[in-house]
């Protein structure tokens, strides 16, 4: 399984994260054997399941989406500029999340490919004005809290 599909994964799951259970408690849920066999028609996302250490990343970054939401939030209405809230789909939220994550906790993944991945799952699932915003909301995020790292990616 690549990065890819992994991130894709941790990113539904951090989206179906219920109010009252915790990214660990969904993580079971969602990886049961069973239940995760049952999407393989969905999308092909779900054609193989991950493997300990995919698992251990889509985990690890569901459980900062949910534990650090309303810091991801606050950077997300800081950044959007020209959208309210409520405007922002659950899932471009939650693609931003997932890449402020990355951005943020993970240091093994690039800022750039931080964005560059989020900007194609946006494609994937959201319009074209969305996914020019969702980059716009990154881009920002970077320069506004990250200056170091975006002056040494812009070329």
């Amino acid at each position: 399984m690549t990065r890819t599909t992994a991130r894709e994964l941790a990113i539904l799951l951090g989206f179906s994260v219920a109010p009252d259970e915790t990214a660990a408690e969904a993580a079971e849920r969602f990886f049961e054997p069973e239940h995760y066999a049952s999407l393989a028609g969905e999308s092909p996302v779900f054609d193989e399941a991950p493997g300990p250490a995919e698992l251990d990343y889509i985990r690890r970054v569901a459980a900062l989406m949910t534990e650090r939401r309303a810091e991801l939030d606050g950077y997300i209405r800081r950044y959007a500029h020209g959208w309210r809230p409520e405007r922002i789909s659950r899932a471009a939220a939650a693609i931003l999340r997932c890449a402020m994550c990355e951005i943020l906790y993970v240091p093994d993944v690039p800022t750039a490919s931080a964005i560059d991945e989020a900007v194609e799952l946006a494609k994937k699932y959201e319009a074209a004005e969305t996914v020019a915003f969702l980059n716009g909301v990154l881009g920002g995020f970077v320069k506004g809290e990250l200056p170091q790292a975006g002056q040494e990616e812009t070329p």
